[in-house]
């Protein structure tokens, strides 16, 4: 090729045109004097190429381009001066990809874009052919050029060869030519190269050829600096390597060195003389001892009977921390981190006794159930603290996989211990407590039945002997506390809750969290935010305005949420320097938290028949729930029911129809227009926040009632709130949740209450402060409910 090159460039003898296509280049500019293969893709590659062969006898102007557009090449803004080309060959690649082959006859320089339909046309001058003998400048830069050359095949012998060959057919009495063969095999980039293309001065050209070079020179220096290095790196790791392993053998030979797997089994066995394992699994580690023993260190296998060792030694077999026998201490770490809740840590003392007298937890597995955001995770932590037992809490909420709870089988890849196993080997003793968070959210899937699983975890009778599927021998768990925490007992497996012990957690009042406020979380956001009490204060009345109008559900989150917001806003203000101290008072609360988000107190302004309000708890805690009568229909009869309501609640307002239609139409001194009224109407009745499904019985004196005041045209009273189950011959049942619906009632500004009359023991056993302000009645029948609520 090189040959063939040199030999078109002597010969060509054609006039050179005036006019040419233009073809813009991307990667570098061509250079004059040499032969060389280009490929195009595109049509308008391909249509200039076809027209320079039919209208310009072959030849067209290849030019660098200056500012490439991705999107168009001819587009692009190019540079002035090009390299004059010959096309010699075409070869279609592809339908749209061409190989040309052409030899660079000279420079040329634009002068005149034309306008043209076949594509970039320009009128150039082209730069005169060197004829003249080399000056002893130009001979002394060619020289340079050489000597520099010949250090660069030295360090980068790729381009020895190639450069040899054409510089064999090229002398020194033709230095342009030398130059730009020279100046096409450098890899600078290719902006550098066009100002070489540029330079027309054989004496500037040559300086900046031979500067290139040098920098070509340096760069190929280092390199190979780099590369000697890597590879003295390499060549010291591989001595290395093999030195240690020839001493490794050696040592071995002389019997003063063990390799890494005996330092393993070593290991192994010096914990197996400090740890008291069971007959079981004495017999489990020796065989897999054994095993281990006889497998190659590089095999996976080895690894994997390893760590299943390990997993059995690193267990607390036969470690207990030593309990704290003190139930006064006990009181007072419940007293330290959670205010309020007397009957809670009445019935957790009480429990934490009997452990404290027995000395062991066998049958006592507890259950904290309340609202999100009461207390639960905390307090069992405080049960760990007062009887001085280690803590682990993990969560099943959502958790679809029994392998969680026993463990996978070794068969399976990257198989592991179950929750309880990791518990024991992170704790270091046998007799932790352990919390099962939100009990209430476990689920199932094909892959098992966690809920399924507990059982065997939960029972006294069974967990002595608790097969983990992954280490397949038996660990006694019955000394580990369990204390599971739920928010609702409904959803919780029938077999599961028979296990356990059920601790009410209800909801707090105001007064309650004013205290936790003060005592605990502004404290804590103090701290957590960097700022002392000097630097900001909350006033009383603030407080409450944030309980009542931001934070008004059972627990205390959104109260701590509200904290935080508020000592972020003030931090801020502190750091811009606008203020040395910030008071937080009602006025200026919603410059810190916004518009409240209760604006005001959920009752309704206006008394009206048919309109009462009921007291309904959840899984949130206790809540108001107000029932809505009105007639729709007059000359017709019949119940319709709206507010997404259960089966149960369904039937409740059947029953309370029914009910209150027979004792209309029973009682004799009634006018006839109040008998007859449900003769004569078609009935809605509505629970609002239709969105949110309600279910349950104790409903059915509150929409008796709102039946009964719809068709005696009475209101019933404002501050009144029920609750109640109904019969259909008038008897009101017990409830359950007597304090969460009392809560939730002081929460909206209730002050008087009707109550069945079975549920006055649960009232009486009240904290004062929740019974305080409060006008209860307690009924039997629906008779004195009629007595106390209308107006």
């Amino acid at each position: 090729m090189a040959n063939d090159t040199i030999t078109e460039l002597v010969t060509i003898k054609e006039a050179l045109p005036e006019k040419i296509l233009i073809c813009p280049l991307v990667a570098r500019p061509i250079f004059p004097n040499i032969m060389i293969p280009i490929t195009f893709t595109g049509d308008e590659f391909l249509h200039s190429i076809k027209v320079a062969l039919e209208k310009y006898n072959g030849f067209m102007g290849l030019v660098f381009a200056k500012d490439l557009d991705e999107d168009d090449y001819f587009k692009s803004t190019l540079y002035d001066v090009g390299t004059l080309v010959k096309i010699h060959k075409t070869t279609m690649v592809s339908p749209d990809t061409m190989q040309v082959i052409v030899q660079g006859i000279g420079r040329f320089k634009k002068e005149e874009h034309l306008k043209s339909k076949f594509g970039i046309l320009w009128s150039v001058y082209h730069n005169p052919e060197y004829t003249k003998a080399p000056t002893d400048e130009i001979k002394a830069y060619m020289l340079a050029v050489m000597t520099s050359l010949k250090e660069i095949f030295k360090v980068n012998p790729i381009l020895q060869e190639e450069l040899k060959l054409l510089m064999s057919q090229v002398s020194y009495d033709k230095p342009e030519i030398l130059m730009d063969l020279i100046s096409s095999m450098l890899k600078t980039e290719g902006k550098d190269l066009q100002e070489l293309l540029e330079e027309f001065d054989l004496v500037n050209r040559s300086k900046k050829l031979l500067t290139m070079l040098k920098k070509e020179l340096e760069i190929s220096q280092l390199q190979q600096k780099i590369s000697k290095k890597i590879e003295d790196k390499i060549s010291s790791q591989q001595k290395e390597y093999f030195l240690r392993e020839q001493l490794r053998l050696i040592q071995q030979e002389l019997g003063i060195s063990k390799d890494e797997k005996d330092t393993d089994l070593d290991k192994i066995r010096e914990r197996l003389n400090h740890i008291k394992l069971s007959k079981e699994a004495k017999e489990v580690v020796t065989e897999q001892m054994n095993k281990l023993n006889l497998i190659d260190k590089s095999s996976p296998e080895y690894h994997i009977t390893r760590s299943y060792i390990e997993s059995i030694v690193n267990l607390p077999w036969g470690i207990y921390s030593k309990d704290r026998l003190d139930i006064k201490k006990a009181r007072t770490v419940l007293d330290k981190d959670h205010y309020g809740l007397e009957d809670v840590k009445e019935n957790i003392l009480e429990f934490m006794s009997t452990i404290m007298k027995t000395g062991n937890v066998s049958g006592s597995i507890l259950c904290l159930v309340g609202p999100p955001g009461v207390g639960k995770t905390s307090i069992g932590r405080s049960i760990g603290e007062a009887l001085n037992r280690k803590f682990f809490r993990f969560s099943v909420g959502g958790m679809v996989d029994e392998a969680e709870i026993k463990g996978h089988r070794r068969t399976y890849v990257g198989a592991m211990p179950g929750k309880i196993i990791q518990a024991l080997k992170q704790l270091k003793t046998s007799n932790p407590i352990i919390m099962i968070d939100e009990i209430d959210k476990i689920g199932n899937s094909f892959r098992g039945d966690p809920a399924s699983a507990l059982l065997e975890v939960l029972d006294p009778e069974q967990n002595k002997d608790f097969l983990d599927h992954y280490l397949d021998i038996r660990y006694d768990l019955s000394n580990i506390l369990f204390v599971t925490t739920a928010n609702q007992l409904d959803t919780i497996p029938k077999p599961l809750l028979d296990r356990m012990e059920i601790i009410q957690l209800p909801g707090y009042v105001l007064e309650e969290k004013v205290q936790i406020a003060l005592r605990h979380l502004i404290p804590q956001q103090l701290k957590a935010h960097g700022l002392s009490k000097n630097e900001v204060s909350i006033s009383k009345k603030a407080l409450n305005s944030i309980i009542e109008r931001y934070a008004r559900e059972a627990g205390v989150r959104a109260l701590e949420k509200a904290l935080r917001k508020i000592m972020r806003k003030v931090t801020f203000t502190i750091a811009q320097g606008n203020m040395d101290k910030v008071k937080i008072t009602e006025k200026n609360l919603e410059k810190y938290l916004g518009a409240p988000r209760f604006l005001t107190e959920e009752l309704y302004q206006k008394e009206m028949p048919g309109v009462t309000l009921g007291l309904a708890w959840t899984s949130l805690g206790g809540a108001t729930l107000y029932i809505e009568a009105v007639s729709i229909s007059p000359k017709d009869q019949g119940l319709k029911l709206t507010g997404q309501l259960g089966n149960v609640m369904k039937e409740s307002a059947e029953i309370a129809y029914s009910y209150v239609r027979s004792f209309l139409n029973q009682n004799t001194i009634l006018p006839k227009e109040e008998k007859e009224f449900f003769d004569t109407n078609k009935i809605h009745l509505h629970v609002p926040e239709g969105a949110t499904p309600k279910d349950g019985p104790s409903a059915g004196i509150t929409m008796a009632l709102a039946l009964y005041s719809l068709a005696a045209n009475k209101p019933v009273k404002k501050n009144l709130a029920m609750t109640g189950e109904l019969t259909l011959t008038g008897k009101v049942l017990p409830i359950g949740g007597v304090k969460e619906k009392t809560i939730a009632a002081k929460r909206v500004g209730v002050n008087e209450l009707i109550l069945p009359k079975e549920n006055q023991k649960d009232f009486e056993r009240l904290e004062n402060y929740l019974k305080n302000g409060l006008t209860v009645h307690f009924v039997d029948y629906f008779e004195d409910v009629l007595k106390v609520a209308l107006k």
